[in-house]
């Protein structure tokens, strides 16, 4: 490597190169060396930085010439990470933080750190008490009372919250948050972040905010004005008949609300015909010679919509042009969708910011109508975006309750209906869409779990485990996604996990968003192929090569949590509620876990009266927005 620039004096504080790149390497922060090349670098001489030439790494088995250039150029373009990964070995931190802390602070992350080492709470997974450990070895008298270190722990608070939903907290709540950080004075705390630009005070309701979420809300709100102040009518009124074309009068007045309106709403539960009103508006749209765009968040969903309108849908983030994991979108103001109608199904899962960029993204004149499900779980992003603009009465919306699946048996829509309302009813059907499996405990709940889907429901119903989805509230415990899916992993597709611990025939999900190389936080897909450029897997909306150094954001996916099953469904579920989620549930939880299913549900209640007692009682967790105050303009 270039001698000048490994040769930057350092912190004496900071670790020697002997501890730092065995860790930058086993953390898998060099893209192209995974963990078996990683451990034959030191055999072949290269212990450092200095050490890696092309010439040392083709001797390498299984490198060769060109590789080896690949994987010099690579280890070039992370040096901003290796930088850092030598600040925070040297305070006893975790090397793999240093590609996130990368990600956060850009390529002059290491220096920003040694400047104000609690930037490092900027990164997610950091904790208060590792920027007080980097603290207390960069500095020479580091203390609690540092505004930097307040200004950090306020921003680090809010993003806690807004992991938990919340756009903004009461400045008083922000304030006991602070004190249990031992932040001594939090009011100037608070203050010395605000300077920043990256808080904003809110003083006629008492709230702060990080800033990108209270930009994103503003927008959000104003460009929502915006659309229904700028639209022209689609048609006239009497192109839309109450009855027409199959539509009950309510599925008629949602069309007529799309035609009239820049913005409308269409919920309903399942088998409401949300689907048969969509493909309606589409027909509608192209009968006026109109640009029609179909997406949702997730591929599954958006496979889903294009079948049941027989009109092509896309994911949100493909419709809006995703940029890698930057989180910006290359459709905006100045790129405008091409579309003079848009359609977002599954809106319960938008989150404020990606909400704010879909809003952005129609320009003056086009019609969008947000298509959802209040009942169901929140976006996993901050907001409350479907509910807060329902709540505000802001937007035209249309609500579907005529249940439209009765002819055909229904049952899973009926137990959907009841939950919704508060009774957790038995409805155990004679044609077996859905049954009831009881288990006394955790243990006995996992072991008819996996039978269900390796043996009964593929025996009694015809329905291949590939069909079949375990999801459950929780990842630990017998029954929770762990363990089920070792257990399903070794009935299914046995095998040692060649590549990240997966191997060819294993369901997968991802757990962050990777749009250029194909897929998104929550798809889950099929490992169909492994190679020197990674795992190719199946995916909803197609085939996606993960490499190798993102295999650690797959999980296997036989058995996914609510959450991430959120906005798909699959001909058949296993929805099973172990005790120790009991605490978890609620009734949008449960509601949502058993709309997953399109065929066939089995329940595996094992959490006793917990179960019961959410649907009665367990609304959805609150959250602290400002939405709902923009559209109505009423107070908090």
């Amino acid at each position: 490597m270039d001698a000048e620039r490994r040769s930057t004096a350092r912190s004496p504080t900071l670790a020697g190169v002997s501890e730092v790149f065995p860790a930058f390497c086993a953390a898998g922060l060099w893209p192209g060396v995974g963990s078996t090349l990683a451990a034959a670098l030191a055999a072949a001489g290269i212990s450092g930085p200095d050490d890696v030439t092309a010439e040392r790494l083709a001797a390498l088995p299984d490198v060769g010439p060109k590789r080896s250039e690949r994987l010099v150029k690579a280890f070039a373009d992370a040096l901003p990470a290796y930088d850092v990964a030598e600040v925070l070995v040297g305070a006893g931190i975790p090397v793999r933080l240093a590609g996130a802390a990368v990600a956060a602070l850009g390529d002059g992350a290491a220096r920003r750190l040694r400047l104000d080492p609690w930037r490092l709470l900027e990164v997610s997974e950091a904790r208060p008490e590792q920027g007080d450990a980097l603290a207390a070895t960069l500095l020479e008298r580091p203390t609690r009372d540092d505004p930097r270190r307040g200004a950090a722990l306020a921003e680090y608070a809010l993003a806690r919250a807004a992991r938990d939903g919340h756009t903004a907290l009461p400045e008083s709540s922000l304030h006991s948050v602070l004190a249990g950080l031992f932040v001594p004075d939090p009011g100037a705390a608070i203050e010395a972040a605000l300077p920043e630009g990256r808080l904003l005070r809110f003083d006629d309701d008492g709230l702060v905010a990080l800033a990108r979420y209270a930009m994103a809300e503003d927008a959000l709100a104003e460009g929502l004005t915006r659309l229904l102040g700028v639209a022209e009518p689609l048609c006239q009124p009497d192109d839309v008949g109450g009855g027409s074309g199959g539509l009950d009068d309510a599925q008629a007045a949602a069309v007529r609300n799309v035609a009239a309106h820049g913005v409308s709403v269409l919920t309903g539960g399942p088998g409401t015909g949300k689907s048969r009103t969509v493909a309606a508006v589409v027909a509608l749209a192209e009968a006026h010679g109109r640009r029609v765009a179909l997406a949702a968040p997730t591929g599954r969903a958006a496979k889903r919509l294009e079948e049941l309108t027989e009109f092509p849908a896309v994911t949100l983030h493909r419709l809006l042009g995703a940029q890698g994991t930057t989180g910006e979108f290359a459709r905006g103001e100045s790129w405008p969708l091409d579309a003079d109608v848009v359609v977002v199904d599954e809106a319960s899962m938008l989150d404020v910011e990606l909400a704010a960029a879909l809003v952005e993204a129609c320009d003056d004149g086009t019609h969008l109508l947000l298509v959802g499900d209040p009942a169901q779980l929140p976006s996993i992003g901050a907001g409350r975006v479907l509910g807060d603009i329902l709540d505000s009465g802001a937007l035209p919306t249309v609500e579907l309750t005529t249940l439209h699946r009765q002819a055909e048996g229904g049952a899973i829509a009926r137990l959907a209906i009841a939950v919704r309302g508060g009774e957790l009813p038995s409805v155990e059907s004679p044609d077996r869409e859905v049954v009831v499996v009881p288990a006394a405990d955790s243990a006995t709940a996992a072991r008819r779990t996996v039978q269900l889907v390796t043996d009964s429901i593929p025996r009694a119903l015809g329905i291949a485990p590939d069909d079949v989805q375990v999801v459950t509230p929780v990842h630990r415990g017998p029954a929770g996604t762990l363990a089920l899916n070792a257990a399903l992993k070794a009935t299914l597709n046995p095998g040692a996990g060649v590549v990240g611990g997966f191997d060819v025939g294993d369901r997968v999900v991802a757990t962050a968003n990777h749009l250029d190389d194909g897929f998104a936080n929550g798809e889950v897909g099929v490992v169909t192929e492994i190679g020197d450029k990674g795992l190719v897997v199946q995916f909803a909306a197609g085939p996606a090569t993960v490499p190798v150094r993102y295999a650690r954001d797959l999980r296997h996916g036989w058995a996914i949590t609510v959450h991430r099953a959120q906005g798909s469904e699959w001909p058949a579920v296993v929805a099973v509620f172990p005790p120790e989620g009991g605490g978890l549930l609620s009734r949008p939880l449960i509601y949502t876990a058993l709309t997953r299913a399109q065929r066939h549900l089995s329940v595996v209640p094992a959490a006793g009266a917990a179960l019961p007692r959410a649907v009665r009682e367990v609304g959805a967790r609150p959250r602290r927005t400002r939405l709902r105050r923009l559209l109505s303009g009423a107070p908090e």
